[in-house]
C-alpha cells in the first residue's frame, strides 16, 4: 500500500503544475496560476514502482483543476510530451512526473479501481484507504492496457481510449449532486475537494462506451 515520505520535493508538486498548466487547453486563466492544493487521492502501482495521483488544485479565481500524475524513478519511454517536470525528492531522488492518462501502469490502475480490483488510498496517509472515493462501472472492461489507442485533450477533459471504453478524466470539476450510494453514480469515479474553503464533491473520471 501507498507510503507518504515526509519529506522534500524540489520544485514542489503545485510549482510543477504551476509552470504546466497555462499549455493546456483546460487552462482558463488569463495570467499565470496561483494555485493552492485542495484534494485528492492515490492509487497503488502493485509493482510498488510507481506513484499515482489524482490531485486537485484550486486556482485564484476559484476553478478546480483536476491533474492525475505520476512518479517514476526513471523516464517513461516514449512519453517525453507527457513530462510535467522532474523534481528533487529528499528520500527517493529525481522523480520524472507526468500527466498519468499518459502513463500505462495509472491507466491500468484506473481500470482496476474501476472493476473493484483497486483501493482507492488516503492521499497523504500512508496505508490508508479513502472510502470517500467511489468508484462503479457495471460494463465489461479490459483485463489491461494493450488495447489503448490514444488519450486525447480537450477544452475540459482528456480522452483515454482503450479496448471497449473510454474513461473521460474531467480536467475541470465541478460540484454534483450525486454522493454515495446514489444510483446517479453510474459509471465512473466520484470524490471530494476543497472549494472556495468549502467542500465539494463530483465526478474526476467518467467511462464512456466505445
Amino acid at each position: 500500500m501507498s507510503v507518504i515520505h515526509r519529506t522534500t520535493l524540489n520544485p514542489t508538486k503545485v510549482e510543477l503544475v504551476t509552470a504546466w498548466l497555462p499549455g493546456r487547453p483546460w487552462f482558463r486563466g488569463a495570467d499565470a496560476p496561483r494555485l493552492e492544493r485542495v484534494g485528492g487521492f492515490r492509487l497503488d502501482d502493485p509493482a510498488g514502482e510507481v506513484g499515482i495521483e489524482f490531485a486537485v488544485f484550486e486556482d485564484a479565481d476559484g476553478t478546480a483543476y483536476h491533474q492525475p500524475m505520476t512518479y517514476r524513478g526513471a523516464p517513461l519511454e516514449g512519453a517525453e510530451e507527457a513530462l510535467i517536470g522532474t523534481s528533487e525528492h529528499g528520500v527517493l531522488g529525481t522523480r520524472w512526473v507526468y500527466d498519468a492518462t499518459r502513463d500505462p501502469v495509472a491507466v491500468a490502475q484506473i481500470v482496476a479501481l474501476l472493476g473493484g480490483r483497486a483501493v482507492p488510498q488516503a492521499q497523504s496517509l500512508s496505508h490508508t484507504p479513502d472510502p470517500s472515493v467511489v468508484a462503479s462501472y457495471g460494463g465489461p472492461l479490459p483485463g489491461g492496457v494493450a488495447g489503448w489507442v490514444s488519450a486525447v485533450d480537450g477544452e475540459r477533459w482528456t480522452d483515454v481510449a482503450l479496448d471497449g471504453v473510454t474513461l473521460r478524466v474531467l480536467r475541470v470539476l465541478e460540484e454534483t449532486p450525486e454522493v454515495e450510494g446514489s444510483a446517479a453514480v453510474t459509471a465512473g469515479v466520484i470524490a471530494g475537494w476543497t472549494g472556495g474553503g468549502e467542500p465539494r464533491r463530483g465526478a474526476f473520471l467518467r467511462v464512456l462506451p466505445a
